[in-house]
């Protein structure tokens, strides 16, 4: 039996230690509160092989990515994903790749900001309201 999407988010938050497991729930949480409705997402980090290549991604939102050849393929808006170090929160389908280090950088905090992602260890080295702005930025943007 598969599990749901939102199964699978569950277990993959649950799955990690204290204090990340709560800090990965509350910007579960935050991303919600900004879209409770949006599309959600739950990327394994597996090619079609079964080879890790990623880590693991929540997903959030939906906005199709138009590719040079003229393909298209939908995606996540936003995503969540942890690693080692920390946390990044990644805003998808920017067309500027200096929009979120110059709109949203030197309010951030502790972060670092490149092209679609902010990464940082801890929720305590960053501004949430300036990450929350971002997130719904990027939601408002896509409708």
């Amino acid at each position: 039996m598969t599990m749901s999407i939102k199964e699978q988010i569950r277990e993959f938050i649950a799955g990690h230690k204290e204090p990340k497991r709560g800090e990965m729930q509350a910007l579960h949480d935050l991303i919600l509160k900004v879209e409770p409705k949006c599309r959600l997402w739950f990327l394994d980090g597996k090619d079609e092989n079964g080879k890790i290549v990623s880590n693991p991604n929540i997903g959030y939102g939906a906005y199709t990515i138009r590719y040079a050849d003229g393909k298209t393929k939908e995606f996540f808006q936003i995503g969540l994903s942890s690693n080692k170090t920390g946390i990044s929160v990644y805003i998808m389908g920017l067309e500027d790749k200096k929009y979120l280090a110059e709109r949203y950088g030197s309010d951030l905090g502790k972060a670092a900001v490149t092209g679609y992602c902010i990464k940082f260890k801890t929720l305590k080295d960053i501004d949430l309201g300036t990450l929350e702005r971002a997130i719904r930025d990027r939601f408002e943007a896509a409708v």
